[in-house]
């Protein structure tokens, strides 16, 4: 999963840098670069940043609270990095207005409301798209040829994570077209699919019981996803919640061997699916096929799994998978537990 703020920090303070450099002399400029790493880690103020870079560096530090240690604090803590975050959010706002992800990542602290969430990304969308776009093309005349496609890349950034909330947002509150065209949008600017909007595009056309759809995206995957292939939870859940939702049970069952098969010793997380939070800067940054990206998946994945209510509490898919993972695995899950 690929939207790294730390990287991304460093990306940005590099461009920066190497402009700064470009006038000079080569020699001189290369044996200035080798510097680089060791002054953004150590000194960063020595280096050469605009308003937007400092906002930035502001945002990543953030992210790092908000979304990597705030899921594991207690109570006292949580208040206190949320905090913390709102402050660091606050003052990238004062420092940069236009910055975006500051912007996005505030709102969502403080209007939990998944509606209201979803309107200010609608609303906000053009003028992001413009914002970016702009700055893109002013960044890319600055470039020479061998740094314009990651200048580009890194310009347009903000715009993805947007669009990819704004999708992940129309998800929740069951809007699947309108989370299917922001997340072809995305697609449609980012054909590389840095922001992994795949995933959200699966459920929603799971939601709207689209197979011809999936399939066609899993079709897509070699373009979008290179080397992995389609056969992430994401695109599997999907996979056995259409097929449940047909009454093709023994397909859905081999499906979960299958899931299970992909990620070994995580049956426990498709009986216990529990939900955690969302990334406030992007969907978090897990290992690929590890146990705790099938967690991540399954937490988004409430939206089928949830789905009608069942005696023991779960919704009708997730009551299934439990038992039947229960029952390929060997592992006991709580019957009467909360999906969530």
């Amino acid at each position: 999963m690929a939207h790294d703020s730390r990287r991304e920090d460093y990306l940005r303070m590099s461009l920066r840098f190497a402009l700064s450099l470009d006038s000079g002399e080569p020699a001189r400029a290369a044996r200035e670069f080798a510097t680089f790493g060791r002054r953004l880690a150590r000194d960063r103020d020595s280096l050469p940043q605009s308003d937007a870079d400092r906002a930035f560096s502001l945002v990543s530090l953030a992210t790092d609270l908000i979304d990597y240690r705030l899921p594991f604090a207690d109570d006292a803590q949580a208040e206190t990095l949320v905090a913390r975050g709102r402050d660091l959010l606050s003052e990238a706002l004062s420092l940069d207005p236009d910055c975006h992800d500051a912007a996005r990542m505030l709102f969502s602290l403080e209007t939990p409301s998944a509606e209201e969430r979803s309107r200010f990304l609608r609303e906000g969308a053009e003028k992001v798209r413009v914002a970016c776009e702009s700055a893109r093309d002013r960044l890319c005349d600055a470039l020479d040829e061998a740094r314009r496609t990651l200048g580009a890349s890194v310009a347009m950034r903000p715009w993805w994570r947007w669009l990819a909330d704004l999708a992940e947002c129309a998800l929740i509150c069951g809007r699947n077209r309108e989370s299917i065209d922001a997340a072809e949008r995305l697609l449609a600017s980012d054909p590389h699919d840095l922001s992994d909007v795949r995933f959200t595009l699966a459920y929603a056309l799971a939601k709207l019981e689209d197979a011809p759809g999936l399939a066609r995206l899993a079709e897509r995957y070699p373009a979008l996803a290179a080397p992995r292939a389609a056969d992430d939870a994401w695109i599997q859940i999907s996979q056995i919640a259409l097929a449940h939702k047909s009454c093709r049970f023994a397909d859905a069952r081999q499906l979960t061997e299958r899931l299970l098969a992909t990620y070994p010793g995580s049956a426990g997380v498709l009986i216990r699916q529990a939900e955690i939070p969302d990334g406030r800067f992007a969907r978090i940054r897990v290992p690929a096929y590890g146990e705790d990206e099938l967690v991540v998946a399954v937490s988004e994945g409430v939206v089928l799994l949830m789905e009608g209510m069942e005696r023991t509490g779960r919704g009708v898919l997730g009551a299934w998978v439990a038992r039947t993972v229960s029952e390929l695995s060997g592992e006991k899950g709580s019957e009467g537990a909360s999906a969530s």
